[in-house]
């Protein structure tokens, strides 16, 4: 009896290092913060002010608020994770459009924000390398001999594509021998392939796994002709909360973090980004290496 109490004492005490140090990340993350001049007035402020532009987020009518939504849902937990590697407190600021949270962050009414990233906005806010990307492909109706992005670019091919959206001026871009047919919504461009008067819809992989469970025998094509690359950015007076930032997204992407805030938010279609730098939204990402 004596001889199994030792046993059980010295197992004890063996396994007490683990558990402290696995309790202690958080803490040891947020006292890192407090030391590093990169972030030194978010933390003396003791909230990390973090803009989302609609569609990203949902405001409660009553309460005011703020939820992610869609793709927010991932990006409301990476925020999250963010204000607790600082030791602040997260306070999410809604605007209606990206251009608003551009004047928020050039205001520095906010610390940082969740936008796509484009060359055109570089002079007025410093982005971070992306975190996720939503890839543009296809979806094919039943029987469609179309297994790949090169399948489709051939004369006579017809690719539903909504008008004015990122996904279609990136297809505009790429496309060299199909005829692109344009529509006003989702909607319309579903019923194209349903009809048979198109032989594949182009846009975002997400809504295209939504509709390819109401056409029996569709499928959404695995490459993609491009990508809505998204990144957070800060006022671009500030280098050195931008290299902070940059520096914990490629963590998170590296440990599991974002892979699985994906997860949790149920968003089929997004991938964590390549851990490499900035991309042209529309453009294609590099294959990821082995």
């Amino acid at each position: 009896m004596q001889k199994h109490l030792c046993a059980l004492l010295l197992m004890a005490a063996l396994l007490a290092p683990v558990a402290l140090a696995s309790t202690a990340v958080a803490p040891a993350a947020a006292a890192d913060a407090r030391q590093d001049p990169r972030v030194a007035d978010i933390v003396r402020a003791g909230k990390v002010r973090v803009g989302l532009h609609l569609p990203q987020f949902i405001k409660d009518p009553v309460t005011g608020e703020i939820r992610g939504n869609g793709t927010g849902a991932v990006i409301v937990q990476v925020a999250q994770a963010l204000a607790e590697r600082l030791g602040v407190e997260l306070q999410l600021v809604g605007h209606p459009s990206p251009p608003a949270l551009v004047e928020c962050l050039k205001a520095e009414a906010c610390d940082a924000g969740f936008l796509g990233f484009l060359p055109n906005r570089t002079a007025e806010v410093g982005f971070t390398p992306p975190y996720i990307l939503v890839p543009f492909t296809y979806m094919v109706p039943a029987g469609s001999s179309i297994r790949s992005i090169a399948d489709a670019d051939k004369a006579g091919v017809r690719i539903a594509a909504v008008r004015s959206h990122a996904s279609t001026l990136a297809l505009g871009r790429v496309l060299k021998r199909a005829e692109m047919v344009g529509v006003e919504i989702p909607d319309d461009a579903f019923e194209l392939i349903r009809s048979g008067r198109a032989d594949a819809w182009a846009s975002p992989r997400p809504p295209l796994l939504e509709y390819a469970t109401q056409l029996p025998g569709a499928r959404v094509l695995d490459d993609r002709y491009g990508a809505n690359l998204q990144s957070m950015a800060v006022p671009v007076s500030q280098a050195g909360r931008l290299a902070y930032i940059s520096e914990f997204l490629e963590e998170a992407k590296a440990s599991g973090l974002v892979q699985r805030a994906i997860e949790r938010a149920g968003e089929r279609g997004i991938e964590v980004a390549p851990q490499e730098s900035p991309i042209l939204t529309g453009t294609v990402p590099a294959a990821k290496r082995p």
